[in-house]
């Protein structure tokens, strides 16, 4: 006996839209827009929050529009759907970054169910963590959850580790002699009320120990930054792919938003540190760790009080007219 296939519903696939718009992004930009054609959601690149100063290429703009396609599956396999996903389906010069197709129906599997629980709790940390390694066994999911998505995760050894935050040190601190720096900062940062970027209250603290070089959003806020100890040995964690090419952006931001979203299940917090992969030198020295692979993003990662989640766009803003 065959059954008929009932596709989901716009206000499903909305939902699923809405729960994709809590993927993290570069400063917050939120760099996405949506489409749904019948079972389809479309996933477009919004080319006016690229920072062209920190991220000319648009690698970390792709990279945010991974994990926002990492969360809109989930959101769709929750829903009680297989999906068909497609990168790039216009080829790489194209603004659209992937077509998500709700499938069959199936039954939710456990471990989607819990990274679906984890996507309205994640969120970046910017603040200390306690003085706690992370356990193995945690590092091992989080390892697996990278290689589910065509990447590899490696933790850093106490050496790795420390070179790693000297080159993030480095590079933030290049980064702030680079032209239109800090008008772009400026631009993603503040006590305004808005739908993006970095509010000051997300900022975090100053780092009492200058161990970890936290990117500083609260600088042009007339409050003074409270100053914390963070830990000074934190675990740093580098996630990386075997090329480096639009395509592999798009599957480095997937891996990265299941990692976070696993970290998250596993009561962990997370702090992007961006600024070593900003910098197309000091990025040079992480390729090759491990062997062979390019370096997407530098992970912080341990047990930290709960920070707060920034604001998003509402729906209208990001989706776009029916075709």
């Amino acid at each position: 006996m065959s059954t008929t296939f009932v596709p989901p519903s716009r206000r499903v696939l909305t939902g699923c839209v809405r729960s994709a718009t809590t993927a993290p992004s570069l400063h917050n930009s939120q760099p996405w827009l949506f489409r749904i054609a019948g079972p389809t959601v479309e996933v477009y690149a919004d080319p006016a929050r690229r920072l062209p100063v920190v991220d000319p290429a648009g690698r970390e703009l792709f990279l945010s529009l991974g994990a926002a396609v990492f969360t809109l599956r989930v959101a769709v396999h929750q829903a009680g759907y297989r999906t068909l996903v497609e990168l790039l389906p216009d080829g790489p010069e194209s603004t659209l970054a992937a077509r998500v197709t709700a499938t069959q129906p199936a039954p939710v599997d456990p471990a989607i169910e819990a990274l679906a629980e984890a996507i309205p709790h994640r969120h970046t940390n910017r603040g200390p963590f306690a003085q706690v390694p992370v356990r193995p066994e945690a590092f091992g999911r989080l390892r697996q959850a990278a290689r589910a998505e065509d990447a590899v995760l490696r933790m850093t050894d106490p050496a790795s580790r420390d070179a790693i935050l000297e080159m993030a040190r480095t590079a933030d601190g290049w980064l702030r002699q680079r032209p239109g720096y800090e008008q772009e900062l400026r631009r993603w940062s503040g006590g305004k009320v808005r739908h993006d970027g970095v509010p000051t209250w997300a900022a975090g603290p100053w780092d009492a120990l200058q161990a970890v070089p936290i990117r500083d959003f609260a600088q042009f806020s007339p409050q003074p930054r409270p100053r914390e100890p963070f830990e000074p040995h934190p675990t740093i964690l580098v996630l990386a792919t075997e090329d480096d090419t639009r395509l592999d952006w798009l599957r480095a931001g997937q891996a990265l938003q299941r990692v976070l979203l696993t970290a998250t299940w596993l009561g962990l917090a997370t702090t992007p540190i961006s600024q070593p992969v900003e910098v197309p030198a000091v990025r040079r020295l992480l390729a090759g760790s491990p062997p062979g692979t390019s370096a997407q993003m530098v992970l912080r990662a341990g047990y930290g009080r709960f920070a707060g989640r920034t604001p998003r766009r509402p729906l209208s803003e990001v989706m776009l007219h029916d075709r």
